[in-house]
This record gives C-alpha cells, sequence and structure tokens, in this order.
C-alpha cells in the first residue's frame, strides 16, 4: 500500500468511521437515557393519581389532569389516561380525543400484580410506538380498578434522529477535514521519501556525485535523510580513495615494470658478456623484489581495510616488546636503540597478528626516518577505555601540513629524511588496523622528531 493511500486510512477514514460509530453508540445511550426518563414520569404520574382517583365528592372516580385548570397545555406533553373498572370497561379517558390505538379500549384489573407493568407496544394504525405503563388500584370500597398511562415514543424518537444526524454531520466535516489534511501531509511525505528513493537509485547505479535532498525538519525522515547525506559522503569519499589507490598502485607497478623493460631491452640490443648478463639479471630480480614488495604491502592494506579481526584477549607490551625484538637488528645497523615503556602489562581485546603488524610498521617507519644513533621509543598507557601506543623518533619530524596526509596510501616518509625505499603503504596500513580496533592513529604534537599513535578499544 501506498504511503498516501496508508495515512489516507488511517488517518482520515478509519478515524471517520470511528466517530460514526461513536455517534450511532452515543445515539443509542441517549435513546436509552430519554426512555427512562419517560418511564421516571410515567411512573411520578401514576403515583399522583393513584392515591386520588376517589377523593371526589361521593367517591367519584376522577382523573386529575383532566379537571386540571392546566389542561390545555397538559395534552402537548403529558401521557394519555384511562381508568378501567373491574369489569374491564374504560371509564374515563384523558384526553377524550386520545388517537386510537394509544390506550386500551378494555382493560381487566384481574390478573395484575401489585407492581407496576411498563410495556412498549406497537399501534396497530401507523406503526408508532407507546411507552405503556399499568397499574392497579383499588377504591374505597375494595373493589378492583386498573390504570394506564401511555406516553408516544415519537418525540424520543425525533430527537435522537436529530441527534445522530448532528453527531454524523459532525463526524462528516471532522472526516473532511482530516481527508484534507492527510492529503497535504501525505504528499508532503511522499515527496520527502520519493526524493530519498531517488537519491537511493543512483547511488545503486554508481551515481555518487548525486545531492542527496535536504534534510526538512526534525523527524524521523529527516534524521533519515541527514544519515543518507553522510553516508554518500563516505561512499564519495571511499571512491575517490579507492580512485586515488589504484592510480597510485599503477604508478607505482609502473616504475619497477619501466626499468625492468629498459634493461631487458639494453641487454638485448647487442650480445653481451656473462658478467654483463649477470648484472642485468640483478638489476631485474631487485625490481621484482620490489614488485613483490609492494604487492604484499597493497594485500596488507586490502586485508586491514576489510576488518576481518580475530580479537582475543592479549598483553599489548609483551606484543609491544616482541616488535622491538624483531626490529632489534635493523635498527642496530643505524646504531638505534629501540627502548619499550610503559606498564608492566597492558591487557586488551585485539588482534594479535593485526596489531603486530601495525606495530612493524611504525617501528621499520620510526628507525627509516630517526638520525644514526639516536634511540626510537615505544610508549604504551592507558587513556579511558583506550589502549594507547606511540612511536617516537628523534628524526625531523613530521610538518603540521602533513599530519593527515601520511596516513594515505603512497605517501611517502616525512621530513627531511624522507626517501624511495617504502612503498608508502605503512602509516594506511597502521590507520586501517586502528580503525578496525575502534581507534584511530594520528600524529601527536611533540617538540622533536615524529610520534605516531595508535589508540585501540582496550575491550
Amino acid at each position: 500500500m501506498k504511503l498516501a493511500a496508508r495515512l489516507w486510512l488511517l488517518g482520515a477514514v478509519v478515524p471517520l468511521l470511528g466517530m460514526l460509530a461513536a455517534a450511532f453508540a452515543a445515539g443509542e445511550l441517549f435513546r436509552a437515557s430519554l426512555e427512562r426518563a419517560l418511564d421516571d414520569a410515567l411512573m411520578g404520574q401514576a403515583a399522583a393519581e393513584a392515591v386520588s382517583l376517589f377523593d371526589a365528592p361521593g367517591g367519584k372516580p376522577h382523573l386529575h389532569m383532566a379537571t386540571s385548570p392546566l389542561r390545555g397545555s397538559l395534552t402537548r406533553f403529558a401521557p394519555a389516561a384511562a381508568l378501567y373498572d373491574a369489569a374491564g370497561t374504560r371509564i374515563l379517558v384523558f384526553p377524550e380525543d386520545a388517537p386510537a390505538g394509544l390506550v386500551d379500549d378494555r382493560l381487566s384489573p384481574v390478573g395484575l400484580g401489585p407492581e407496576p407493568r411498563l410495556a412498549t407496544r406497537l399501534r396497530a394504525d401507523h406503526g408508532g410506538r407507546d411507552r405503556v405503563l399499568t397499574v392497579a388500584v383499588s377504591s374505597p370500597d375494595g373493589a378492583p380498578w386498573a390504570l394506564e398511562l401511555s406516553a408516544s415514543l415519537a418525540g424520543v424518537h425525533d430527537t435522537v434522529h436529530a441527534f445522530r444526524r448532528a453527531g454524523f454531520a459532525m463526524a462528516l466535516l471532522l472526516g473532511a477535514g482530516l481527508f484534507l489534511l492527510q492529503t497535504f501531509h501525505a504528499r508532503r511525505l511522499a515527496r520527502r521519501v520519493n526524493a530519498l528513493t531517488g537519491h537511493m537509485a543512483a547511488l545503486r547505479e554508481g551515481n555518487l556525485e548525486a545531492a542527496p535532498p535536504a534534510a526538512e525538519g526534525d523527524d524521523e525522515i529527516a534524521a533519515l535523510g541527514r544519515v543518507v547525506a553522510d553516508a554518500t559522503a563516505k561512499l564519495r569519499r571511499a571512491r575517490e580513495a579507492q580512485d586515488r589507490l589504484v592510480a597510485d598502485a599503477a604508478h607505482e607497478l609502473r616504475t619497477p615494470l619501466t626499468l625492468m623493460r629498459t634493461s631487458i631491452d639494453l641487454a638485448l640490443r647487442r650480445r653481451r658478456e656473462a658478467p654483463e648478463l649477470v648484472e642485468t639479471l640483478d638489476e631485474t630480480r631487485r625490481e621484482v623484489d620490489r614488485l613483490a614488495r609492494l604487492a604484499t604491502r597493497l594485500l596488507d592494506l586490502a586485508t586491514a581495510g576489510r576488518g576481518a579481526w580475530d580479537r582475543t584477549a592479549g598483553d599489548l607490551v609483551q606484543a609491544a616488546h616482541e616488535a622491538a625484538e624483531a626490529a632489534r637488528a635493523a635498527a642496530e645497523a643505524k646504531g638505534i636503540l629501540v627502548q619499550v615503556e610503559g606498564p608492566e602489562a597492558l591487557p586488551a581485546t585485539f588482534d594479535a597478528a593485526g596489531v603486530r603488524q601495525a606495530l612493524d610498521n611504525l617501528l621499520s617507519n620510526a628507525i627509516r626516518h630517526g638520525p644514526r644513533g639516536r634511540p626510537v621509543t615505544v610508549r604504551l598507557a592507558r587513556a579511558g577505555d583506550l589502549a594507547r601506543i606511540a612511536v617516537q623518533d628523534e628524526g625531523p619530524g613530521i610538518a603540521p601540513a602533513d599530519r593527515e596526509r601520511v596516513f594515505q596510501a603512497f605517501e611517502r616518509g616525512h621530513g627531511e629524511a624522507a626517501g624511495p625505499e617504502g612503498a608508502g603503504l605503512g602509516l594506511a596500513i597502521v590507520a586501517e588496523i586502528a580503525r578496525g580496533h575502534g581507534g584511530r592513529a594520528y600524529v601527536a604534537e611533540t617538540g622533536a622528531g615524529a610520534e605516531v599513535v595508535m589508540e585501540l578499544a582496550a575491550a
């Protein structure tokens, strides 16, 4: 069901049906209330008549409504009354011109109980309904008599119908107002939802340049629009990063391939002696090794980006000591001492292989850019819910403008010591591993050298 149809149904049709049902039910309750009031009036009138039927001179029976000075007005609203003797003959009737069938022509008091009897009677002449009260009374000499009071229910019927017409009219007016309101609301919501749907369809087709619809208001659809806008921006940045990575990878691969082809072409151009061929093959082998290292780093970056981590409980201090020991040979070649500072243990939940790779990259980067004979320090600490690992060298440092750029793929080195040795993927891999562990990687502001920090969620 379309959104507009659902809003019309739930916001207009269902409430309208509910109001109509409520108006009908209220009419029935109103009818019952009016009939109870009519019954009470009949009972009160019967009580007044019953105690004074035979108080006229000589004990002659009479109806007080017939002798009332207000009898002209009473005929408009007072019930019809009739008095019957022991033989069931109607002796008195008020008003004298009462419609046929409103009161009985004959009514025997024999068989009437002591309690008044109320009943609704259908009039034979025109199908009208009357409310009839019958009560047994006794004359002063003990003779049985019967008193009947009858009131037409036409007034109740007309009043209830007028009430229902008014209620139904109000319900229809409210329903029309709700329908117009829901139409406006449905069109506005449909326009906003359709805009989001169109944008998502464009994303599905790969069009990341399409601008998401502007969020209107502060409702759930606006919140969804903001989430979609953020997701679109992230997808666009990811696409740009992917395109840049592919372009940079192609450039990095082209350089060793070009060198290999040049060396091979020169070797084939003329006859070469064995030493020259060996030298050419050595150069080609070095470029092949370079290609292999680059391919390995690209695979490492792709693996880190997928975030398939096997996180288990471990000690980051122990992992740092193992990485420092593995880097000791490369550090000693430059006269660099790798030292680890921090607590005796730093328990955390992490992927051991991923964190070890990040530590190896940080130490390799620091040793490559640190000055000969100066130490490289690994510092570990806990910062709230994060475990903090910082690797600092005493080299030229990283310029503030480059502190975010160095974590991008194929950004080589930093400072004056930057060189062509690396592939420019080490810190990019560190950043991906940190993000995969609920943390981040960044360059800290220190007085000397470069301090690269990796923060991981400890739990």
